[in-house]
């Protein structure tokens, strides 16, 4: 019972920092919204004895890639954004889209395709994710190195020309 009201507490407060990142209009409350969802999916992941993908999740996410965003934030002096008519347009346009994508994941649990529920016990690993992805999966593993390269010379090229 406890299980359950740990989890339900880390999705909720998940979902409502994931809501709150979208709709903070202030650029530096979005990023701690959004520090505060990876680390209430950290917790589930803790929760669910994934120790890997919690540690992964703190370290690199947390404490790694938010750190460079508030340091972004901060260098650029992003401050509160100004409504235009596309933020109006986007509002309306918004709501239809996100009513279909609550529909499609309420069909989709409801059908049972999410989660884990068919995998064996005992069969996930780190030491299984890890042959899965170096030895049945190295190709696309070692291509999506190649493109994320690409991406970064691309944008240290874009950078250089502006200067």
């Amino acid at each position: 019972m406890l299980d359950l009201i740990v989890f339900y507490f880390f999705a909720a407060l998940a979902i409502l920092s994931a809501i709150l990142v979208v709709t903070q209009r202030n650029a530096v409350h979005s990023a701690i919204f959004l520090i505060t969802a990876l680390l209430a999916t950290a917790g589930i992941f803790l929760q669910l004895q994934a120790e890997f993908l919690f540690i992964v999740q703190i370290i690199l996410y947390v404490g790694g890639i938010m750190v460079l965003f508030v340091f972004v934030i901060m260098l650029l002096n992003a401050g509160v954004e100004e409504r235009t008519n596309l933020s109006h347009i986007a509002r309306w346009l918004g709501l239809p889209v996100a009513a279909i994508l609550v529909a499609e994941l309420g069909w989709a649990v409801r059908r049972g395709s999410i989660g884990a529920g068919n995998i064996p016990a005992g069969t996930v690993s780190t030491s299984h994710l890890a042959t899965l992805l170096f030895r049945d999966y190295v190709f696309p593993f070692e291509l999506t190195s190649v493109l994320i390269l690409v991406a970064i010379m691309g944008a240290i090229a874009l950078a250089k020309r502006e200067e």
